[in-house]
């Protein structure tokens, strides 16, 4: 017996202990996105995206890696359609390639690419499963980004207008619609810290991005609802901190009440009550003046939604910094800082169990989470993103056991199953990731798949985590 095949012996065994099982209607799906995983980047029309320019620029990303072929889903999507059969998962979240479908941000749809998420969708629909569409996950049209990116107030139109066409195209067949993914990731880590695309290193930058992010949703949102059939669901994913104060005293405190304002407030305020936080406004003065707000725009980001998307994998520690010694950043990983305002604020690590990318093991945090978000805005959710990357060993065999995923799997869909135990209203779980891809500024050098994927060849392997997953979807429980 495998130790894969413990852990899962064990969980179907708790499952009948406990009767951890989850209501009829919940959805089990897995998440991609289009340039960690299409390749194909200069066929069928589409142009250049600002990842596919950081990409090629030396030293942006781990050994210079870039998204040219990734796990060559363009040609192979038939093929990862019947992996996700295999899994049994009803669901699939996946992002369309903005430059694929309007070639340069603006104009027509350009139908080759239209064409692709057509078949893609057919072929998910054929498998009896049901489409999620991202439209925007981090890859802008170059043309847009030369025009000033999210800084430029149009981008936010020239969204809504793609919104428009691909809702078009795709909604008599797509029930499921997000706008953004981690909109905080596009603003702080793209136009502050620079370790993203666009690759800048200006606080005021991201704060007037983060608000045309916010405006684009609004507009998007406005746009799908003239255009879709009544009953489509639309939300937008966010990645809410799960922040905690290192010591109960007032400095860390504080400290942790900005990074709160920064990855949590800075969205859901707008979103859900119409405002931004004074207090965000306020530290962050010295950066910009918030000018970018025009009157009638907090209406419009507030329009209403059905679902909010929540991707979370760790939780983060956060202290106050006096000046003293190195100061650490999270999600910074370069020498820009992703936090303005916040130049008195550090992120600790923690003892224990972590992931190939440094971050701590702790589904706790994802209770906590989901407790806040629900009390807070009482609105419905889906965990859009949740995974974990490991160094992974395909044996001989071709079998890959990767425990350390399966055990961070387990942990955190038993904290989903205890939300909705408690009263949230939590409706699906989409784990990240289906296939190993392009891990962005980290290329090839981590693993998120529950399908392991040899680059060189681009074999697709089930990974045990995926048959401890598909064992999960088809009994509905853990």
């Amino acid at each position: 017996m495998t130790q894969i095949e413990s852990v899962r012996g064990a969980t179907q065994r708790e499952a009948v202990a406990t009767g951890r099982r989850f209501p009829e209607a919940f959805v089990w799906g897995t998440a991609t996105a289009s340039y960690q995983i299409e390749g194909a980047v200069a066929e069928g029309g589409r142009t250049p995206s600002i990842w596919d320019t950081f990409s090629h620029t030396p030293g942006k990303v781990m050994n210079d890696d870039t998204g040219d072929i990734a796990a060559d889903h363009y040609h192979r999507y038939v093929e990862d359609v019947a992996l996700m059969a295999e899994l049994g998962v009803n669901s699939y979240r996946f992002s369309v390639s903005w430059s694929r479908v309007i070639p340069g941000g603006v104009g027509a749809l350009n139908r080759a690419g239209v064409d692709f998420y057509s078949r893609l969708v057919d072929e998910l629909l054929t498998q009896g499963i049901a489409p999620a569409l991202t439209l925007y996950h981090w890859d802008l049209p170059q043309e847009l980004q030369d025009a000033g990116g999210w800084t430029n107030r149009d981008t936010s139109y020239r969204f809504a207008d793609y919104a428009t066409a691909l809702a078009e195209a795709l909604g008599d067949r797509v029930g499921f619609w997000t706008t953004l993914n981690e909109p905080w990731c596009s603003a702080f880590l793209g136009y502050a810290a620079g370790v993203h695309a666009p690759g800048h290193k200006s606080g005021a930058e991201a704060l007037s991005a983060a608000h045309h992010l916010l405006l684009g949703h609004g507009l998007a949102i406005q746009s799908l609802r003239a255009v879709l059939p009544a009953g489509t669901q639309l939300a937008i994913t966010l990645n809410p901190a799960a922040a905690r104060p290192a010591t109960s005293s007032e400095k860390d405190v504080v400290a942790c009440s900005k990074v709160d304002g920064l990855q949590n407030r800075i969205w859901l305020d707008p979103l859900f009550n119409g405002r931004y936080p004074e207090d965000v406004k306020e530290f962050t003065a010295e950066v910009t003046d918030w000018s970018f707000v025009r009157d009638g725009d907090l209406d419009t980001i507030s329009t209403p939604i059905d679902v909010l998307g929540v991707n979370y994998y760790n939780p983060v520690v956060v202290a106050h910094y006096d000046g003293a010694g190195t100061r650490s950043q999270a999600d910074g990983h370069g020498d820009g800082n992703p936090w303005p305002g916040c130049a008195d604020v550090q992120f600790l690590d923690v003892p224990g169990r972590h992931t190939e990318m440094g971050w701590p093991v702790d589904a706790s945090g994802l209770s906590e989470l989901l407790r806040r978000l629900w009390t807070d805005h009482r609105m419905p959710m889906m965990i859009t993103e949740n995974g974990a990357a490991y160094s992974d060993v395909v044996e001989d065999d071709g079998t890959v056991h990767d425990v350390d995923r399966a055990q961070y799997l387990r942990e955190h869909l038993e904290a989903v199953h205890d939300a909705i135990t408690e009263g949230i209203d939590l409706r699906g779980y989409y784990l990240w990731s289906l296939l190993d891809n392009f891990e962005w500024a980290y290329g090839y050098s981590k693993r998120f798949g529950i399908v392991h994927v040899d680059f060189d060849d681009q074999q697709r392997r089930i990974k045990d985590s995926g048959r401890l997953y598909a064992d999960v979807v088809r009994r509905n429980a853990v």
